[in-house]
This record gives C-alpha cells, sequence and structure tokens, in this order.
C-alpha cells in the first residue's frame, strides 16, 4: 500500500486556477501525475503561466475560460475538456469571490453574486462530471471551503453563508456518491496568504501559530483526501490551531 496519492492517467479539473490557492492545488495535481485543466475567468495570462509551469514538468495542461456560475458555460467547459484531455476524474471546486461587507452594506446583489460563484458553481460543476465518473465507478471531488462556514470569518455573513452552504452540499453529495465509488470531501482553509488576505496582516494575531498559511499547504490537504478512499463526507480544516472544531 502506497501513502502517495498516485493521479496517473487521471484527468483534474481546478475552477479558478489562475492564482493562489487555486493555483497552487493545480500544480500539486500535476507534480501528482494529472493532467490538469485550469479553469479561470478573467485572469488568463496568469491561467497560461501556470499551465506552463505543469508543461515543463512534464505532464499535459490546458487553460479554459468559463464563468462557473452559469451552467451553459460550465456544460461548454467540460465539452471542451473531454475533447482536450480526457473525461474528468478529479474536480476541485475552488473558484470564489470573497467581497468584505458589513451588515449595513451588504447588498442583494452582493449576496447572491457570492452565492452564485461560491456555491452555485460548485453543484454545476459536480452535476456536470458525475456522469462520466460513475461510467468508470471513481471519482474524487474536493470543495475548497474555508473557517468561515463556522466560525464568524473577516468577509461578511454572505461568505459565511456561502461556505456553510458548501460544506452541506459536500455531505449531501457524499451520501449518495458513495456506493458509485466518488469520494466528495471539503478543505477548509483559514487565513491564507493570498490577494484575498492582502493589507489583512492584522489577522495574523488570530492564530496561534504565527502567521498566515501558505496556498502549498492547502494544496497538499486536497492530495491527502483524493489519495484516500476511505474518506468521504469530511471537512479537513486548515486554520494554525485558531480553532477545533
Amino acid at each position: 500500500m502506497t501513502l502517495n496519492t498516485n493521479l496517473q492517467n487521471r484527468v483534474a479539473l481546478v475552477t479558478g486556477a489562475s492564482r493562489g490557492i487555486g493555483a497552487a492545488i493545480a500544480l500539486a495535481l500535476a507534480e501528482a501525475g494529472a493532467a490538469v485543466a485550469i479553469n479561470y475567468r478573467e485572469r488568463g495570462t496568469q491561467a497560461e503561466s501556470v499551465a506552463n509551469a505543469i508543461r515543463q514538468r512534464g505532464s499535459r495542461a490546458m487553460t479554459v475560460a468559463a464563468d462557473v456560475s452559469r451552467g451553459d458555460a460550465v456544460k461548454a467547459m467540460a465539452d471542451r475538456i473531454a475533447a482536450e484531455l480526457g473525461a474528468i476524474d478529479v474536480l476541485v471546486n475552488n473558484a470564489g469571490v470573497g467581497l468584505v461587507r458589513g451588515i449595513d452594506d451588504l447588498t442583494e446583489a452582493d449576496f447572491d453574486l457570492t452565492i452564485a460563484v461560491n456555491l452555485k458553481s460548485a453543484f454545476l460543476c459536480t452535476q456536470a462530471v458525475i456522469p462520466a465518473m460513475r461510467a468508470r465507478k471513481w471519482g474524487r471531488i474536493v470543495n475548497i471551503s474555508s473557517g468561515a462556514a463556522r466560525g464568524p470569518g473577516a468577509l461578511g455573513l454572505h461568505y459565511n453563508a456561502s461556505k456553510a452552504g458548501m460544506e452541506g452540499l459536500t455531505r449531501g453529495y457524499a451520501a449518495r456518491l458513495v456506493k458509485d465509488g466518488i469520494t466528495v470531501n471539503a478543505v477548509a482553509p483559514t487565513l491564507i496568504e493570498t490577494d484575498m488576505m492582502r493589507g489583512r496582516e492584522d489577522l495574523v494575531a488570530r492564530i496561534p501559530l504565527g502567521r498566515l498559511g501558505h496556498p502549498d499547504e492547502v494544496a497538499q490537504a486536497v492530495l491527502m483526501v483524493i489519495g484516500n478512499a476511505y474518506m468521504t463526507g469530511q471537512t479537513v480544516q486548515i486554520n494554525g490551531g485558531t480553532n477545533f472544531i
């Protein structure tokens, strides 16, 4: 029995993978042997840089622009990936938006956008990959949640709601897909050194470990849950000891 995650001959899709946590996950999946599709919405140049880094390591990669909060765009994206790389074996739902809003300045449009990008996108992408995974009796789905799903969070209640919903979605799919050979888990990072946390160095004081987390540390946890065939419906927290819920 090997403890290394082996994704040779597997195809992975990472949404929102042009930078930060998504880019780190895409690179880690490639190092494990997967061909990787890098989804982005606006940052095509950055997405292509991630793809080139993967190709330089000897793995296949492609970039695919799509607004994953729209069903038609998700279907077109899945079809393109299947044609170029093959059917998707591993899905990492990472795409997200982090608007900072208080109760008094949170608008209906802000709330709807956050739910669409952070939660609805995970539903749409998961629905798109299930048929092929079921046909092969193998699949791995990882949803990138947040400590805000259980705690007060630093961005606002709209963000809390979107991430709590993602963890509910994780458990719902896990219960219904386990007999098809498909595992569904969540990884919940808190206070990771990304663009979303830029200018929020004051938050380091909340972290017992004394620093922000690194995107590579999140990617390591994603590989762990993908490699564990007995683990499904779980949320793995990465928070530097901030809490133990």
